[in-house]
This record gives structure tokens, C-alpha cells and sequence, in this order.
């Protein structure tokens, strides 16, 4: 049974009293070199608020994991994160616990279990649900703390992470750290109810409200959390009512409160007010605190020389942790079956899905309806009677949640395959694959990835109108970090899905909707195929038609109407749109020296026109015609059949553009 209560020994008042020290002196210094420019960006001190990190983190073990904010220095100096190697990261040094790609909102330390800053109000959330999801699906006994201000309360994502940690009985232990001010503004200014605590026990979360500037205080509601945890699987919420002395950062005038409101809140400060205690009930003596504060200072000067001497990344570096350096080679594949099956695209990738699940028990399958209804389009019906809610699990309507916990739990070591409804919902998700699944691997200098597969319906065709329609895959390969998939064909559905979940890197997957009813042969024994290199369906000497999706289809059919005029075009798949394969692009107008590119999102800023710019940059001067494009009308997807018909790529489009290119219009 876990100690519910500190025990105040001589020893621990006296590593309680250092550990605030160290916090505060160590940020005094950092004050100081932001005003010598030796750290920059944003710097958001943590002083006034010691008792909480001191008061909670040493109490958790050490596999539990720990996501903090932006103000996260005190959180990794008290997890034992080496102030060396925080300051140098201050520093942006190579040094740094994050290899200099952090900065002070972005400390990460692997060995720690230490998951890192979250510069995005109330970001983190999510994660730690996911890390939380990924300890209970594999019965460990670990905690995930999670530190954010009370100004996350009023983002979608906290509640979004409550719902789901109540709900599936995670063991996260949040801890808000309320100071008052989210930024400048006042929390009565910014929540019609400012009992946060309240808040959380609305979710049947069980919470409770502390001192946050008592260390003995918090350590004790601390430890009650933990044991509760530890005892039940749920959650548990904390709220620790704290205040920071510094403004918001150092870019802050802090004109929103004024010096009288600061003074009084520092004169119960957690070092003077836990200090003063001791000394007076002749606890510590003060030739003792005089010995902590020397150890601390000498401990700072001499992280700073560390960080001072330390290296800066050479430039030719520059594209490091980006993606994995280390990717697995593609399963191979065994030579394909004479006997063959009959299966539509939709049935191709339940089979992957399936055949996935029994060969790895990380895998699982999360999203909305997925299970009973097999998602929107009945992908995965079936599966929740052969593997259980545990790994076809159904969600919230709360795709930023969800998917957030999905990219925690690929950070935790899971395979997780999240399935978002339509691309339009995406958007909704976007801050959680965008902000941390395609940069954490960056801004931790390699230490943590999200091996994560996201599957998304896109594109038009089923008169779904503008909010259900639209083909937003060019948007995600503009985002270094991910992994953009496209299959057009039934081997590619079923056998891309395996190759992503043998990927260190996050992978979206864009199914196009039009293809889960295209029915087609597959040998009974096809499987994984590679997600680097495009595939040329139909090969030809005139011209090369450029495409993906639900539009491979239909250049072969254009193509094969340009053979009754004379014209061989080839028809190259790109099946992946980041990072595109420029070899087989340009090897093919070697060959045929014009090309057609066909693109289902809009022609402005598309996908399209990256191609196009790589064809003028790489292949000018074999070229014998301007490059032509077939995109999507300049126009949010229609719902009458003819308007959507129209609005999109088809045949006659294509056969008009190509004619173009080859002067024969």
C-alpha cells in the first residue's frame, strides 16, 4: 500500500526545501541569460509554483510517465532530468535533452519517461489519456501525470480527455496547475465557473482541491491520488491553487495585475512559507538552508558552463529526426497465388485490419462506430465480435481526443489504427497530428515516435455536399513528419495498411470513397507491399498521366481511349504523396516527355502544382510540352450529382488535357 502521507523526517523537509530552491534559483538564472539573449523564443518561468512539481513528482515512480507544458523546467529538474542537459537544451544546444531541437517549451527525456513540453494550451491532454490507454490495454501498473494551467479548461481537448478517461478508466492523474491567469487574462474573466475541480467531478472523475503553494499539502493529496490509482485504474483530478510571481512570459508587460496583488502572494510563497516553518519549529537551521542554496548555485554555474561549451548542430543536419533514420524493411511478400478471391476494396482493407490484429496484439482499431456499425462504411463490421471492445474500440464524437489518445498510445508502444470518419472531420484532429504526432519525433531529437496509422475516407461522389466531400490529402504532404498513402487498387488497400503499422513514423492512409464497393480479384495469399515508390499501371511512349485515388481509374480509361487515337499513355500511381517518388516521375518523361497530372483536391496550392514545380525543376529540358492539369473545381463541393459530377476530375477532362499537351485538340 502506497504511504498516503509524508513522512516529514529531517531528511525529506530538507530535500523538499532543495528541491524548490533548486527550481527557483535555477529560473532566476534563466531570466537573467534571456536578458543577455543567450536563451530566446519564449520563456515561461515557472516561480511561485515549486510546491507543485516538488510536491508530486517525486512521489510517482519511475515508469510512470510525466507530460507537462510550457512551463515545464521545474517538472523535468524534479523528475531528475540533469540540469546540465535542461539548460544546454535552453541553450538550443546539441547537448540539450532534446538534442537542441526543443527549447525551453520542449523538454523530452526518453530514460525518464519524461514526454515533454506541450506548447499548445491543453495539447498535452490527449497524449497522456493515450499513454494512459496504452499501460491499462496491457495491464501495467503505471501513472501518467499530466500538468497544464487552468487555462486549458476552456479548450475543447480538456474535455474531450475527461470524457475518455472517465469513460474507459485510465490511469492519468491530471493536475492543474491554477495560477490565476491564462496569459493575462483572469480566470473569472474566462469561465463562467471557475471551481475547476467541479469541472472534472462532472465527468465522475474523482478531484479534489489543494494548496498548491503547501508542498506538505500537495504531496499528501498527491499521494492519496496516486494510491487511489493505483488501487482502482481510474483517474483522478487535482487542483492546485498556486500563482506565478513572473508574468506570463518574458515577452509579458504584465499590465493585468498590479505589483500590490504580487507582493501579497509572495509574501505565501511555497519557499518562504515552507522555509519559515521550518526554521521556526527548529526543523532545519539556516546554516543548513545557506548550504542548500550554495549546492544549487554551484550546481547552476556549472550547467551553464556545460551549456555554454556546448556545440551547436552542424547545418548538414539540419533534416535530422524529421523521420525515422532507422525504418524496417517492407514485409516481403510471398510470390502471388494462382488461386485468387473475389473481394471488393472495402472487404481488402478488413482483411488487412483483421489478419493485422491476429499476427500483432498492439494493434487495435479505435474511432467512431467502428464497432456494432463497422465505421461509416462498414470497414471493420464483424470485427468487434471477433476481438472485443478492448481493440475495436468505439469513441466519442471527439476526433481531437481520440485521435490524441491514439498518438499517445503509438508513443506508449501500441500499434493503434485510428479511423476518422470523413477527411472534412480531420480537421478537427488536425492540432494533435499536426502539432504532435508529426513533430514530436523533431522536438524530442529523435527520442519518441508515433508509430500511428490514421485512416480517412475522402473525395466526392456520393452527394455528401461541402462538409462530407472534399479531398484534403494535398494539405497533409505539405506537413513533414507524416507519411501520406493513397491505395487505388485492391492489393494496395489490403497490403499498405500492413507496411504502415511496420512503420516508426505516423502514416495516414486516404481511402477514397468511391473505391469500397470496386470489386476486383486478389490472390488468397497477398501481402504487404512497400509505401515508398509510385507504380506505373500501364506503361506507354507518348505521354505520362499522373495520378492517385479514386482517379487511377479513371486515367486508365482515358488511356485507353488514347490508344484508339494513336496515343500510348502511361499511367503512373503515385500511391504515396509524401514523401513523392521523383524517381519514376521523371524516368517516365524521359520516356514520353509530356505529362497530364490528375488531382482530386483544387488546383490552387494543390498537390498538382508541387508535381508540377518538381517536373519544371527536375525534367525542364526533356519536356516537349508544357505540363497540363485536371483538378477540382475552384469551388466547395456541390450536392446535386451534376454540380458534384462536374466539380470533380472525369474522363472527358483528362482526354481534353491530354489532347492539349499532345497538340492534337
Amino acid at each position: 500500500m502506497t504511504v498516503q502521507k509524508p513522512h516529514l523526517t529531517h531528511a525529506h523537509v530538507r530535500e523538499q526545501l532543495a528541491g524548490m530552491i533548486r527550481i527557483r534559483h535555477f529560473e532566476d538564472k534563466c531570466a537573467e541569460l534571456y536578458t543577455q539573449e543567450k536563451i530566446r523564443g519564449f520563456l515561461h518561468l515557472y516561480d511561485g509554483e515549486e510546491a507543485v512539481a516538488v510536491g508530486i513528482i517525486p512521489v510517482l515512480g519511475p515508469g510512470d510517465r510525466i507530460v507537462a507544458t510550457y512551463r515545464e523546467h521545474a517538472h523535468a529538474l524534479a523528475r531528475g532530468v540533469p540540469m546540465p542537459r535542461v539548460m544546454a537544451e535552453m541553450y538550443g544546444k546539441v547537448t540539450g535533452s532534446s538534442g537542441g531541437r526543443g527549447g525551453s517549451m520542449h523538454i523530452f527525456d526518453a530514460e525518464r519517461n519524461f514526454y515533454g513540453g506541450n506548447a499548445i494550451v491543453g495539447g498535452g491532454l490527449p497524449l497522456a489519456v493515450g499513454l494512459g490507454l496504452a499501460d491499462r490495454m496491457r495491464a501495467l501498473p503505471h501513472v501518467t501525470a499530466c500538468f497544464f494551467g487552468e487555462g486549458a479548461v476552456a479548450e475543447g481537448e480538456f474535455h474531450e480527455s475527461m470524457n475518455l478517461a472517465a469513460l474507459w478508466s485510465l490511469p492519468v492523474l491530471f493536475v492543474c496547475e491554477n495560477n490565476g491567469y491564462a496569459m493575462g487574462s483572469a480566470l473569472g474573466r474566462t469561465e463562467s465557473n471557475t471551481d475547476i475541480h467541479a469541472k472534472a467531478a462532472a465527468y465522475g472523475i474523482a478531484s479534489a482541491q489543494v494548496d498548491g503553494m503547501d508542498v506538505v499539502a500537495v504531496e499528501a493529496a498527491a499521494r492519496r491520488a496516486l494510491a487511489a490509482i493505483r488501487e482502482t485504474g481510474k483517474p483522478q483530478f487535482l487542483e492546485c491553487l498556486t500563482y506565478r510571481f513572473r508574468a506570463h512570459s518574458m515577452f509579458d508587460a504584465q499590465l493585468y495585475r498590479d505589483k500590490a496583488e504580487v507582493e501579497a502572494w509572495r509574501a505565501r510563497g511555497p519557499i518562504v512559507r515552507f522555509q519559515g516553518w521550518l526554521t521556526s519549529n527548529n526543523l532545519l537551521h539556516p546554516e543548513e538552508v545557506a548550504q542548500i542554496e550554495a549546492k544549487a548555485e554551484a550546481e547552476i554555474a556549472a550547467a551553464v558552463t556545460f551549456a555554454e561549451q556546448g556545440a551547436w548542430e552542424p547545418l548538414d543536419t539540419l533534416t535530422r529526426h524529421v523521420m525515422a533514420e532507422d525504418r524496417p524493411a517492407p514485409p516481403a511478400a510471398p510470390a502471388p497465388s494462382q488461386e485468387t478471391v473475389e473481394i471488393t476494396y472495402r472487404e481488402a482493407v478488413k482483411q488487412a485490419i483483421r489478419e493485422a490484429m491476429q499476427k500483432d496484439d498492439r494493434v487495435f482499431l479505435m474511432g467512431e462506430d467502428v464497432g456494432a456499425y463497422g465505421g461509416c462504411y462498414a470497414v471493420s463490421k464483424g470485427l468487434l465480435a471477433e476481438f472485443g471492445p478492448d481493440r475495436i474500440r468505439d469513441t466519442p464524437l471527439s476526433e481531437s481526443g481520440f485521435t490524441g489518445a491514439g498518438i499517445g498510445a503509438a508513443a506508449a508502444g501500441m500499434r493503434p489504427i485510428v479511423e476518422l470518419m470523413t477527411v472534412n472531420f480531420s480537421l478537427l484532429a488536425l492540432d494533435q497530428i499536426l502539432n504532435t504526432a508529426a513533430t514530436i519525433r523533431h522536438m524530442s531529437g529523435g527520442q519518441f515516435g508515433v508509430p500511428l496509422v490514421i485512416r480517412l475516407a475522402t473525395d466526392a461522389g456520393r452527394q455528401l455536399a461541402a462538409q462530407h466531400s472534399h479531398s484534403l490529402e494535398g494539405w497533409y504532404a505539405h506537413i513533414p513528419g507524416l507519411r501520406i498513402l493513397a491505395p487505388a487498387t485492391l492489393a494496395d488497400a489490403r497490403g499498405m495498411l500492413w507496411t504502415a503499422l511496420a512503420d516508426p513514423d505516423p502514416v495516414l492512409i486516404f481511402e477514397n470513397v468511391m473505391l469500397y464497393n470496386m470489386t476486383g480479384s486478389l490472390p488468397v495469399n497477398a501481402g504487404p507491399v512497400e509505401i515508398d515508390r509510385a507504380a506505373i499501371r500501364r506503361p506507354g511512349r507518348d505521354l505520362s498521366l499522373i495520378t492517385y485515388g479514386g482517379s487511377l481509374q479513371k486515367c486508365l480509361d482515358a488511356a485507353a481511349a488514347l490508344a484508339g487515337d494513336g496515343i500510348e499513355a502511361e499511367v503512373i500511381d503515385l500511391r504515396t504523396l509524401r514523401p513523392l517518388d521523383d524517381v519514376t516521375i521523371m524516368e517516365s518523361l524521359a520516356r514520353t516527355r509530356r505529362a497530364v497530372i490528375v488531382d482530386e483536391g483544387w488546383r490552387t496550392g494543390s498537390l498538382s502544382a508541387e508535381i508540377a514545380a518538381r517536373i519544371g525543376e527536375q525534367a525542364f529540358w526533356h519536356l516537349d510540352a508544357p505540363v497540363g492539369r485536371v483538378c477540382a473545381a475552384e469551388v466547395p463541393i456541390p450536392y446535386p450529382k451534376h454540380l458534384e459530377d462536374a466539380a470533380i476530375p472525369q474522363v472527358p477532362a483528362i482526354l481534353a488535357a491530354a489532347k492539349a499537351v499532345m497538340g492534337t485538340r
